[in-house]
């Protein structure tokens, strides 16, 4: 969210609760229909001026004409996700009484975001959750309940905030107060216990001199445009003008050295040979940087594995983080969470089938490697990096 947009999250769903609930008690028919149409058409928009980037992102290498119908898959699946979870609340509350449909409401959105973050097509960009990233100070409890507890938090906050609307509307004296204060305790008590907690934390461990470098270079032109030793150049100059002699870390972006490089042969590479000349300025540093590997097999190692058939041998190649040492120790980390359809193919096992159709197309069913569970990069100091890239950033529990 825009900063300081995030504690509208907590009333957010109130006019879309106003509109099922004139739906709920109408005349009309045809009732479950009308509550989907309604729900949809508001997730829609709000996935949609949400991730609006997705669209800019594929446009960019692919076009208009292929932008706009992939991107529509993560902007109408999320939505279709939420609705249904909206949609199956309606059916409930017809069923049981106010209290229940409420308990399942959140019971079926919570779960269609788990399934959002566990499943083949998974895009947890908008897991509600998430949305208090823009102030974090409000999100320290989640050290005990995850985004998941972020996720209950809104939505209880939102169906109080309704239920205090109704009341306030429908009756008279101090009792058409008393759900506006349940609501206000709802939202007071977790933020100021997060609050507090941001503020009295205190940090533990060795303090280490890092230095994390971003050149700013212009995705689109890195890998056609910029030669990779220019670019590595422009690296290490950022990095000398800010590294000291007893920098330990040094932390570049993802894909900074715009190489394609087999793992087992990474020492012969000139790019590689340079950072190891820049490292050697620094006694106890440490490089972690970004970049595009292959690994070699003789057969069908993993399912990711593609047939190269000149060499008739098996590949696999990884958006991977690598770090270098003053020392002959290199450590790689595979990106393990891939962006579905665009980094890998979703449900392989299942469209294994047409692994030679893809084939012909220059492309695979398998898409990129990957690592099945998270590792930590430890250098000689014994100090220990996880080596989070890009879009694992939204799995708390795989970087926790």
């Amino acid at each position: 969210p825009m900063p300081f947009t995030t504690p509208l999250l907590l009333i957010a769903l109130v006019p879309l609760f106003i509109a099922l609930d004139s739906i709920f008690n109408s005349d009309q028919k045809k009732k479950g229909k009308k509550v989907f149409l309604t729900a949809g058409l508001t997730f829609l928009i709000w996935n949609t001026a949400s991730i609006y980037w997705v669209y800019n992102a594929i446009s960019a290498y692919n076009g208009t004409a292929v932008a706009i119908p992939v991107s529509l898959i993560p902007y109408g699946l999320g939505a279709f996700l939420m609705t249904t979870a909206f949609w199956l609340f309606y059916r409930l509350s017809r069923y049981t009484n106010k209290v229940i449909a409420y308990l399942g409401l959140i019971s079926f959105y919570i779960a269609l975001e788990y399934l959002q973050q566990t499943w083949d097509l998974a895009f947890p960009w908008m897991t509600l959750g998430n949305g208090l990233a823009g102030m974090h100070q409000f999100a320290q409890w989640y050290d005990y309940t995850g985004i998941y507890g972020g996720t209950l938090w809104i939505l209880l906050s939102n169906i109080l905030a309704f239920e205090a609307y109704k009341k306030f509307n429908s009756t008279t004296g101090y009792a058409k107060f008393k759900p506006a204060g349940i609501w206000a305790l709802v939202v007071i008590v977790p933020a100021t216990f997060s609050i507090v907690t941001y503020f009295n934390a205190e940090q533990q461990g060795t303090p280490s001199n890092v230095v994390v470098v971003q050149p700013n270079i212009d995705p689109y032109k890195k890998l056609s445009e910029i030669p990779p030793a220019e670019q590595i150049q422009i690296l290490t100059h950022l990095s000398d003008s800010l590294a000291q002699p007893n920098t330990e870390y040094f932390i570049w972006p993802e894909t900074a050295v715009p190489i394609y490089a087999d793992e087992d042969q990474i020492r012969i590479y000139p790019e590689v040979i340079t950072l190891q000349n820049f490292l050697s300025k620094y006694r106890n540093g440490t490089l972690i940087t970004g970049m595009e590997t292959v690994k070699i097999y003789a057969d069908k190692k993993t399912i990711s594995a593609k047939l190269d058939e000149r060499s008739g041998r098996y590949y696999d190649n990884f958006n991977t983080a690598m770090q270098l040492e003053n020392s002959a120790n290199v450590q790689f980390y595979h990106k393990s969470k891939l962006v579905p359809g665009a980094e890998k193919m979703p449900f392989p096992k299942v469209f294994s089938f047409l692994d030679g159709v893809f084939s012909e197309l220059g492309g695979s069913v398998s898409g990129w490697g990957w690592q099945e569970k998270p590792s930590v990069l430890y250098a000689q100091s014994g100090i220990g990096a996880a080596p989070v890239v890009c879009y694992e950033s939204l799995w708390g529990d795989w970087i926790g």
